[in-house]
């Protein structure tokens, strides 16, 4: 069998894994996605009335803040979800099961692509159900084309890909389950620091550039853009160019600590 056969062959049973896993003990993707859902129902019902209020002036209701928050809300969710893997990495490190595994005939790169595949596609089923959630709640997509909802998946998809490379390089490096969970706590913390709740330009001055040029902003006003058709600007191309940079650091990262000979 060639090189990219068994790769392909390998990855595969990894990610078949990874997601059997997930689905034995889904407990840990359960908690991380109550997080964006609990924020989502606060937000819209308790503070819904009075945020509204910065977001669309003294004429805004709710269902404007509705259609603001939500689109916040699905990146959050994949910062939430991508947590699960630091700790998954982090676990099969300290259990030893890495170490087996490099004793094995499998191609090296395929634990980490299986933990990513697996991490992406859980993301992407996470931002299904919080998007059925605020669907449910009155969110509406208004005017977006086919183009604009293919292109607002692609972003999910990268920017999902980009977190969870990331995520894969905290787990490597933390000695324990703990540690990686409280080395991925930025995962939800940014958002919140970020146009997710309220526009960047109701900010301190001081604090505007920090919250605008931070990864979470640019990709949650492009996606908002897409949604609901309002102005995109700049935020695309540095959304991409975050996307871009944080899937090679992560890469460069993760495979480096990983291919890297155990003390």
């Amino acid at each position: 069998m060639s090189t990219l056969g068994m790769a392909v062959r390998d990855s595969s049973t990894m990610l078949r894994r990874n997601l059997l896993h997930a689905r034995r003990y889904p407990s840990m993707t359960l908690n991380l996605l109550l997080t964006p859902i609990m924020l989502l129902l606060l937000f819209v019902y308790i503070f819904g009335n009075v945020m509204s209020t910065g977001v669309g002036g003294a004429s805004a209701d709710r269902a404007d803040y509705i259609a603001y928050v939500v689109p916040g809300l699905l990146l959050m969710t994949i910062g939430s979800t991508v947590i699960g893997t630091a700790v998954s990495v982090s676990n099969d490190m300290s259990e030893g099961i890495i170490a087996r595994f490099r004793t094995m005939a499998i191609h090296r790169g395929s634990v980490l692509i299986g933990h990513v595949a697996g991490s992406v596609l859980q993301s992407i089923a996470s931002v299904v159900l919080v998007g059925a959630v605020g669907v449910a709640i009155g969110f509406r997509s208004t005017g977006a084309t086919a183009l604009e909802w293919l292109a607002a998946f692609g972003l999910i998809v990268l920017f999902a890909t980009a977190l969870t490379w990331i995520a894969v390089g905290m787990g490597l490096v933390s000695p324990n389950a703990e540690a990686a969970s409280n080395n991925a706590l930025p995962m939800i913390l940014l958002p919140l620091l970020s146009s997710a709740f309220i526009p960047v330009d109701t900010m301190p001055g001081w604090f505007r550039p920090i919250a605008e040029y931070q990864p979470f902003t640019p990709a949650i006003e492009t996606l908002r853009g897409l949604l609901l058709g309002t102005e995109i600007g700049h935020n695309g191309w540095l959304a991409l160019g975050w996307c871009i940079a944080l899937t090679v650091l992560g890469y460069v990262w993760s495979t480096s600590t990983f291919n890297r000979d155990p003390k």
